[in-house]
């Protein structure tokens, strides 16, 4: 198996073939297929003998590949799609091809240093300090886990200097609006969340929290971080940051910053003061695989004072002695993980490759698309716009239609191939998301979906 022999090279380039193929051309949309399909044509795939490798591929590029959407379809806008770079695309095979370790100095030092220049970039954009840092985890899930961890253990030592005992129960305080990330990192964690109520179409405010707080009583002392939400994942509301994070700094909580979806707009002039507050935050996250045009997956996870994260997370044992001991930049230190593919390598030699003002035109181009997506909303006689977008998610709803109905439609513009748009709800009541972060979806696009809901 590690020889590069005749067959190896002739896999080699029909591989190569295909990614250049795959990235040259708009890749069909694609659709699910059932286990027993799959079953079925793909047949037995693990076996002792091996198919071989132009087999194997073949079973990949002809049966299994056709049943994976193509997130980065332009006319993929449900969820948050991807849309990678050609760049970062071309990367991520020589990160593979590379087989770097990035989880510490001394074995990744370059691959550290060059996403350790990406994320100085979201730090910038966030309005952190020169001492910022933190490392790419894969996902927003993961960061704000390991956010939150930083933030308890900060908060215990407190207490500890201070010769105060721990609570019997942390509390951590979130909007209801909130991603469900936040609700899982409380459950993995064993401490509870506080959720502040907050109605689906507005912003989780200072004057919230502060009522919040008040009515915990004396178990406010318990709450160890707060977290704030840049760009909600169902409508795209970006929380009251500046006032969260003044309340914070009052009560001495931990801030934490979920920009997951909406972090990227910080790289948009004309909107970026409705992500104001970002600076005042301990750690902030930001996935360069959602509206930063990275392949998946790759979630910036900054803190304000890294050593913070770094007393939290480093795992000792004496076969880590070599690496613990020395005073360089680890990223396994800085959330909850050990081993690490250097996946921020991609995103950062995109970066690099193209310079961050063609990252804000990127950007503004999407929120351009939005803006002019909503105007075809309010113009079209069946459809209500439920929130004027703030970023790049367009809501709205289709007069008299039942949950059934958007399911059924959805159902069928996928099958047909024309876009893959599934419904949510808004406040109870089903609706259409439409989130808009590949630059090549066009207002032509966003028509083509309105048409088929007359």
């Amino acid at each position: 198996m590690h020889r590069f022999d005749d067959a190896t090279k002739a896999l080699a380039l029909d591989i190569v073939d295909y990614v250049l193929e795959r990235i040259r051309v708009e890749p069909p949309l694609d659709h699910p297929r059932t286990p027993a399909e799959l079953r079925a044509a793909a047949g037995r795939t693990v076996t002792p003998e091996g198919l071989g490798g132009t087999e194997a591929f073949a079973v990949f590029t002809d049966v299994l590949a056709p049943a994976c959407l193509s997130v980065d379809h332009p006319r993929f806008l449900s969820f948050v799609p991807a849309a990678p770079t050609e760049a970062s695309i071309l990367f991520d095979v020589v990160v593979a091809a590379s087989s770097i370790y990035g989880g510490s100095w001394l074995e990744g030092a370059g691959a550290v240093f060059a996403e350790n220049e990406a994320l100085r970039w979201v730090a910038d954009l966030a309005g952190l300090p020169d001492g910022a840092g933190g490392c790419f985890v894969s996902g927003a899930t993961a960061g704000n886990l390991s956010a939150l961890v930083a933030a308890r253990d900060a908060a215990a030592r407190r207490r500890a200097e201070q010769g105060t005992p721990r609570p019997h129960r942390w509390l951590v305080a979130a909007a209801s609006s909130a991603h469900s990330s936040v609700a899982q990192a409380a459950r993995v964690m064993d401490v509870d969340v506080v959720e502040v109520p907050v109605p689906e179409v507005a912003p989780f405010t200072g004057e919230a929290l502060d009522a919040a707080l008040a009515g915990l009583g004396d178990r406010s002392a318990d709450v160890f971080a707060v977290v704030a939400t840049a760009g909600t994942t169902n409508l795209g509301v970006v929380d009251d940051l500046d006032g969260l994070g003044r309340v914070c700094e009052r009560h001495g909580l931990w801030v934490h910053v979920d920009g997951a979806d909406g972090g990227a707009a910080l790289a948009a002039p004309s909107v970026r003061h409705r992500v104001a507050g970002g600076e005042r935050a301990d750690a902030v996250v930001v996935d360069p695989h959602k509206w930063l045009f990275a392949p998946f997956d790759a979630c910036a996870l900054v803190y304000r004072d890294p050593a913070l994260a770094r007393a939290a997370h480093t795992q000792h044992a004496g076969y880590l002695d070599v690496l613990t001991d020395r005073d360089e930049w680890n990223p396994s230190d800085y959330a909850h993980h050990l081993s690490r593919r250097a996946r921020g390598l991609p995103f950062w030699f995109s970066l690099a490759v193209h310079g961050t003002d063609a990252y804000r035109n990127a950007v503004e181009t999407t929120l351009q698309v939005a803006q002019e997506g909503a105007a075809l909303v309010r113009a079209a006689p069946h459809l209500e716009l439920l929130v004027e977008p703030r970023l790049s998610i367009l809501a709205f709803r289709r007069t008299g239609w039942t949950a059934a109905d958007y399911r059924a439609w959805s159902d069928r513009m996928l099958a047909e191939g024309t876009a893959f748009c599934v419904p949510t709800t808004c406040q109870g009541e089903p609706a259409m998301r439409l989130c808009i972060v590949n630059p090549r979806t066009t207002v032509a696009d966003i028509a083509v979906i309105i048409g088929t809901m007359s």
